[in-house]
């Protein structure tokens, strides 16, 4: 239905205005002294003289050449065997999603054999004249989890709730002895970061919101993969550890994913540095930069804090090791070129896809000339070698022939995943239990519902196989066991009965109804929510609750998540509650806590206790263990046991906190890009970002143009002999909530201006990310070109588009990865601006769902 506006030079000020609006460049409010803040470590693993004086010999005898490459750090993907031998990488590292022979059922023996071809390539000085050997590093994160059949324990914020560190230095031992049976030398563990925003996506990384839990997990897990100083410091079946993300992580405005953390410095120290105090007390090899900003500077270039701070102050002598690219993101730097980040302090860049090329010579070209001073160089290959010599890999056999390498029992034996399955019990916490129903006769009729029942992926959440965690079935978990799968195993032993049925139907009415419920997996980027709301606009998990709690039938809510959640409404529908976390892959382990023995008696009791707070709404995102005004639903270090009595009644307040008539314009373009967004074009199979004013682009022409101001529009020509348009897409390629935008009635409204009609069909269209049976990519488009035929030429005029229409065709708002796209087969010429979503303007959208 077609409702032509006028434009209106005030909604044209108004959008002016908010995009001009700035918020200026705080600076870093660096001490004037690090000693007035952080303290000098006393770490446990000391310089050795006959150490330092190897690497001293060996670094005198390298070249500028071989130096630079000690400092690069590729992935297995972008890098050959015989790119090793040329240029001989320090390390090299596989991404989550990245498997030997680019298959994720790559074998034990598979990884093996890769680590054996580029070690040895690595030490083969026949082209670049260095037999310095290479380290392959891993983000082994809850288990050697890149790995088919490997234990998998609880993700972090599940061993938090255990509270153990006795238990996480053996977790991290047998991580460290799975890890060494496929020949690699190095893991990406631990994270440290200490979460005050439960919206972002790593909150499950997190071990707590406690920075004391933190640093004594830190020390813990660290001594378990590396071992102790003096004792069986990097023996054969201990790793490198790296201590991550160095700094701030967890503290990012808004729960931000790589976003600015603007804590004082104090603050820094006090909350986020902890993990740091405990991991390299201990001993930590390496530390990894994190891609976060401190008041506006990227972490990677901060030479305050990786220099000053770290190494200097703090006494580390490992390594620095950059993630994924993130030395692209300080300012005037790129994936091929940032001299900025060496000389702040990183030690090594990790440089995924084929980056590293370019990186490579330029460096080497920067130290050349000058920017790069050859003692930072020095500095940083000597960290190197440092701990390549503390590692024994100059004395080491090559992969194939080390202790462990290879033995295939090793992944996943039985004992490791026993201590797994205590790790499951001692992690689980129990939020309500009305009239002491838990824990459950087994020789009772149990139905099993809900769709996270019988999914050891959906229980094992994000970088488990996959890195998001997605694309999973049961198969690909060999020797793992599913939440159902222990109970059924449990209540068919006792003589009880067990059904299982996703949607909650059954037969014979069951005496009592375990619904295992939850989020989908993810990771970093993906995992990033506007609010706490579980199923906020889809509530079918509270549906399903609520059907069997109709029909009398006792329920026992079991919920699998990467963070608290605002769950008041499923806590109400449920007459026992457990946060489960993420359990990994021995959902065993919670059938042993809920169920009784056969003669009522208790198997386990509830250990867990909160290690972050419950909130009491959906936007209390931010509540922590100390605040002034601290008031959850829950408190830090809640947690029922079996002899404990109900505190939570049904009476929780359901009602939704969310002030849509506080729901702000979003903008997304306004002659610049507003992040996380950026613009793309895209002609048949071709797709390049805009960074210029003008682009050509296989039968597409793009130019930005003036309408009020110098360049505050865009126009597009467009052939008409293929697929061709623009659309604005995250920058990091992760999805947006935008659920909100949805809820206050907004539209999609831009400004067009019709130079040449269109020969064919024009859409809008929206791409979102889906989950469940349905996962994967969703889109929608809706067709404008009567309303662009319509348009008279060359007058700029108002185009609103309903939110709800595109959220009828099946657009997941919650999960939004693109929020606009302008596209035609046909040949036309138009021009764009200001483009952005404008709340409670539905009821007067010009394209409606009428």
């Amino acid at each position: 239905m077609n409702k032509p506006i006028t434009i209106s030079v005030i909604v044209s000020l108004m959008w002016a205005l908010a995009a001009c609006k700035s918020e200026g460049e705080p600076q870093t409010p660096s001490s004037k002294n690090a000693a007035d803040i952080w303290p000098k470590l006393d770490i446990a693993v000391k310089q050795d003289p006959q150490v330092e004086a190897k690497v001293k010999q060996i670094l005198a005898s390298m070249t500028l050449e071989q130096k630079v490459a000690q400092m690069i750090q590729p992935e297995i993907r972008d890098i050959s065997v015989a790119d090793m031998r040329k240029y001989g990488f320090g390390s090299y590292l596989n991404g989550g999603g990245a498997f030997p022979n680019n298959t994720k059922h790559s074998s034990v023996d598979d990884w093996v054999k890769l680590a054996d071809d580029m070690y040895l390539a690595s030490v083969d000085d026949s082209l670049d004249g260095s037999s310095i050997p290479t380290m392959w590093g891993t983000d082994a994160v809850h288990g050697h989890n890149n790995v088919i059949g490997a234990t998998l324990f609880p993700h972090n914020i599940g061993l938090g709730a255990a509270n153990n560190p006795d238990l996480i230095e053996r977790i991290a031992n047998i991580t460290a002895t799975e890890v060494m049976a496929t020949g690699i030398d190095w893991v990406f563990a631990p994270t440290v970061a200490v979460v005050r925003d439960d919206r972002w996506g790593r909150t499950y990384e997190g071990y707590s919101e406690d920075p004391e839990i933190v640093r004594n997990y830190a020390a813990s897990i660290v001594k378990g993969l590396q071992g102790e100083a003096n004792k069986d410091f990097l023996s054969d079946n201990r790793v490198i550890s790296t201590v991550k993300h160095f700094i701030g992580d967890g503290g990012t405005l808004d729960g931000d994913d790589q976003g600015d953390n603007i804590s004082s410095e104090q603050e820094l120290f006090d909350i986020h540095a902890q993990g740091y105090v405990g991991g390299l007390s201990a001993g930590a090899q390496s530390v990894m930069a994190s891609f976060n900003s401190w008041h506006g500077d990227k972490i990677h270039g901060n030479q305050y804090l990786l220099t000053e701070v770290l190494k200097k102050q703090m006494g580390f002598d490992g390594f620095v090791v950059g993630d994924w690219n993130g030395h692209g993101q300080v300012e005037n730097c790129s994936n091929e070129s940032c001299p900025q980040a060496v000389n702040a302090g990183l030690d090594i860049f990790m440089v995924p896809t084929d980056a590293w090329r370019p990186l490579y010579k330029n460096t080497i070209a920067q130290v050349k000339d000058g920017t790069i001073a050859m003692s930072r160089i020095n500095d940083a290959v000597t960290r190197i070698l440092r701990v390549k010599v503390r590692a024994g890999l100059f004395d080491k056999p090559n992969p194939l022939q080390r202790k462990y390498s290879g033995k295939n029992e090793l992944i996943g034996h039985q004992s490791h995943r026993d201590v797994a399955r205590q790790a499951v019990r001692e992690s689980l916490v129990l939020l309500k239990n009305k009239n002491h129903l838990l824990p459950l006769d087994p020789k009772l009729s149990i139905l099993v519902a809900g769709d996270a029942a019988d999914s050891i992926g959906k229980q094992s959440g994000g970088w488990s196989v996959t890195w998001q965690g997605t694309n999973n079935s049961n198969a690909d978990f060999p020797g793992g066991s599913s939440i159902f799968a222990g109970l059924s195993k449990q209540i068919n032993a006792a003589g009880g009965q067990v059904e299982l049925n996703v949607n909650g139907d059954f037969t014979n009415k069951p005496d009592v109804a375990i619904v295992v419920f939850g989020e989908e997996p993810y990771a970093e980027g993906h995992g990033d929510r506007a609010s706490l709301d579980y199923q906020q606009g889809d509530k079918r998990d509270l549906a399903l609750l609520k059907k069997l709690k109709a029909q009398g039938i006792p329920v026992v809510a079991i919920f699998i998540s990467g963070r608290p959640m605002w769950v008041n409404a499923e806590l109400n529908a449920s007459d026992a509650f457990v946060a489960a976390w993420l359990p990994g892959s021995e959902g065993g382990g919670i059938a042993e806590v809920i169920l009784a023995n056969p003669d009522g008696s208790i198997q386990h009791d509830f250990k867990g206790k909160l290690s972050f707070s419950w909130p009491k709404s959906a936007q209390q995102t931010t509540v922590n263990y100390g605040d002034l005004d601290y008031a959850p639903l829950l408190p830090y270090r809640f947690g029922l046991t079996y002899q404990d009595e109900n505190l939570l009644a049904d009476n929780l307040s359901e009602q939704v906190e969310l002030n849509l008539q506080q729901t702000q314009r979003r903008l997304l373009y306004t002659g610049t890009m507003h992040k996380p967004w950026e613009m793309h074009l895209f002609s048949g199979e071709q797709e390049i970002a805009v960074d210029t004013n003008s682009h050509q682009l296989n039968g597409l022409t793009f130019r930005t143009v003036d309408r009020l101001v110098q360049e505050d529009s865009f126009s597009m020509k467009l052939d008409g002999k293929q697929l061709s348009g623009v659309k604005i897409v995250s920058e990091s390629h992760f999805k947006e909530d935008l659920n909100r935008d949805l809820l206050a009635g907004s539209t999609l409204s831009m400004l067009i201006k019709v130079s040449s009609k269109p020969s064919g069909n024009v859409y809008i269209a929206m791409n979102c990310e889906s989950f469940g049976d349905d996962a994967g990519s969703c889109s929608a488009k809706l067709d404008i070109t009567t309303f662009i035929n319509a348009l008279p030429i060359n007058q700029w005029q108002s185009l609103n588009l309903d939110l709800q229409c595109f959220a009828d065709m099946g657009i997941k708002f919650q999960s939004l990865v693109s929020p606009f796209s302008l596209e035609s087969a046909g040949s036309m010429e138009v021009s764009l601006s200001q483009i952005g979503f404008i709340p409670k303007t539905a009821d007067n959208a010009t394209v409606s769902c009428d």
